[in-house]
């Protein structure tokens, strides 16, 4: 099982599918989102694969958190990848979890390939198993990789520089961005 990718983006085929080149090899990769993904981007994702009778397909995540999510939909009967990856789609881990504790079913509904039977069964199934500070908005860095490559010749770790960077808006500027980030890495 392929659990981690990480490599440059190198298409971007549609609105929710990236091919990742790791080490010379494309994969193909579903994800939630392509809005801050771009053709030389280079991004780490933690995948969860899928291996059916006609094809093994990766679904790619920015954060552990919210893989193990996606993991959790699909413990619930009536929901598969597709639906799962439509539902991190619609909302952030965090707010379908702040969704589902509230018992709002109909909110639930709202996703695409979910009707009311499949929402109320995931609320039912969800309900105690999910805490909405848990899990948090993550997406790749919007800076060039030499921020994250700088924090990484200084000794910083990736999951160091993803949980220092996490929920953080970085200057424009790529200097005054790599002071900022070496403090945030700094302070986790």
């Amino acid at each position: 099982m392929i659990g981690w990718l990480g490599g440059e983006v190198v298409h971007v085929v549609n609105a929710g599918t990236i091919i990742v080149d790791v080490q010379g090899v494309g994969y193909e990769v579903q994800i939630a989102s392509t809005e801050l993904v771009s053709t030389g981007q280079r991004l780490e994702l933690f995948v969860h694969t899928a291996v059916r009778a006609d094809a093994i397909v990766l679904y790619g995540f920015f954060s552990f958190d919210d893989r193990e999510f996606f993991e959790l939909l699909l413990n619930t009967p009536g929901v598969g990848p597709s639906t799962a990856l439509a539902a991190l789609r619609t909302m952030s881990a965090n707010d379908l979890a702040l969704v589902i504790t509230a018992g709002d079913v109909k909110k639930v509904a709202t996703i695409p390939g979910i009707g009311p039977k499949t929402a109320s069964r995931i609320v039912l199934e969800l309900k105690d198993k999910v805490r909405p500070t848990h899990y948090s908005t993550t997406a790749p860095v919007n800076h060039s990789s030499s921020i994250e490559e700088a924090l990484k010749s200084l000794g910083y770790s990736t999951q160091e520089i993803r949980d220092g960077l996490r929920d953080t808006t970085l200057s424009s500027d790529e200097g005054e961005a790599l002071r900022q980030a070496l403090q945030l890495v700094r302070k986790s």
